[in-house]
């Protein structure tokens, strides 16, 4: 219905990824459960598995149907990408475009700010298979240079991070990376395809945990790896077959039906988001916030240079106090539960311990760490039960 970058970004997301007329009319694509591709010949079969990975041709179920077609090239086109890869999982993307680029004796550089279970992966099984991890300064910019070694082949990015939200350089990083020939990949998940555009930075694999902002309700797994070229697309693919990767066509479906409405859902996640932020930076009990849209965020520089926007996960670190006490706060809290992922329509809470996930950076903060996400309620709602949990929090400390 729309055709690549011949329309402006919001229209693409309403658009991109649809053929009505394949599907006798009908709008959104419809559920294929599939795992048997059926050929009417000899010579269709050998076709089909000669040509599999281009993205019209459908050979198993597992390697994807035009359900994840649509998906796929709709995120592909959002992000300027030749094409992308969806997987069971956020985690899931991220450990094939890794797979897919690393094998024994090869060197791995990753941001020291990466989400856990991104670092899980580096520590345990890319170093059983002999891949070796430096970890680095997530403010290192241009600088990261001098940790290039002669087999480095991956350097890995997210920003800002998940945890504390760092801003990276990123055009300085890339431009390292690609006068040496090495890959680049960065975890674009809190900025979504609309709010950052990694490949157009110089990355090679802008990869997403889908089941947050995509599918934005909280009900549906899903990871999306978006190559910049047909290489690294190709590349990916046969690996993602190899290991087994697939998506699952109900998750798919959801995710796509999700990324129609991701910019309005957007603006409103930004809008509280900064409502809160603000406010959280007038409370006694906040020492700092950690979102980079804020103006005296060290981040914001290179976030203004770089995003268009901001989404609703941000965190704060507060003044000391006593386990019981941030306990006190958060267990009463009744719009923030407490839950690990985000994205989804509601707001969460969750305390983290940034300092046990630090290797090349001392995280040196003087109290504890709460990230928050803010979501689509109405922000005075929010402040009211915050403002109850930072009661909760100083009554606990005090007794």
């Amino acid at each position: 219905m729309t055709k690549k970058n011949k329309h402006r970004q919001d229209t693409v997301l309403t658009h991109a990824g649809l053929t009505p007329w394949d599907h006798h009319g009908i709008v959104n694509p419809p559920v294929y459960h599939a795992s048997t591709i059926l050929s009417p010949s000899v010579a269709a079969l050998k076709q089909r598995n000669a040509t599999r990975w281009n993205k019209d041709v459908y050979s198993y179920g597992r390697s994807g149907t035009p359900t994840t077609r649509a998906l796929e090239d709709a995120v592909a086109e959002l992000e300027g990408g030749y094409g992308s890869i969806a997987t069971s999982s956020g985690l899931a993307a991220v450990t094939l475009a890794l797979t897919a680029h690393l094998k024994a004796g090869d060197h791995l550089l990753m941001i020291d700010s990466a989400y856990g279970p991104t670092r899980t992966f580096s520590d345990g099984i890319l170093d059983r298979f002999g891949v070796r991890t430096t970890y680095y300064d997530p403010l290192v910019g241009g600088g990261i240079a001098a940790l290039v070694e002669d087999d480095t082949r991956v350097i890995y990015m997210e920003s800002p991070g998940s945890l504390t939200f760092e801003v990276q350089d990123v055009p300085a990083i890339a431009a390292v990376a690609r006068t040496r020939g090495i890959t680049t990949m960065l975890d674009n998940t809190w900025a979504t395809p609309l709010f950052l555009k990694p490949l157009a930075l110089g990355v090679d694999v802008s990869i997403h945990a889908a089941t947050k902002y995509i599918v934005g309700h909280s009900d549906a797994m899903l990871g999306l790896a978006v190559c910049a070229d047909e290489r690294t697309y190709v590349r990916l693919k046969s690996c993602a077959n190899e290991i087994g990767h697939s998506a699952a066509p109900d998750d798919v479906y959801l995710a796509t039906r999700g990324l129609r409405t991701l910019a309005v859902r957007l603006k409103q996640h930004q809008e509280n988001a900064l409502t809160i932020a603000r406010w959280l930076q007038s409370r006694p009990e906040v020492v700092r916030v950690m979102y980079p849209a804020l103006e005296d965020d060290p981040g914001h520089a290179i976030w203004k240079r770089d995003f268009t926007g901001a989404s609703g996960l941000l965190g704060m670190v507060l003044r000391p106090s006593p386990q019981d006490a941030l306990a006190a706060m958060l267990d009463g809290m009744t719009l923030f539960p407490m839950g690990y992922c985000w994205g989804g329509y509601c707001s969460l809470a969750v305390p983290s311990d940034p300092a046990r996930l630090r290797t090349a950076t001392a995280w040196t903060a003087p109290g504890p760490v709460v990230r928050l996400h803010i979501g689509l309620e109405d922000p005075l709602d929010l402040i009211e039960d915050l403002e109850r949990g930072f009661e909760r929090l100083n009554a606990a400390a005090a007794a």
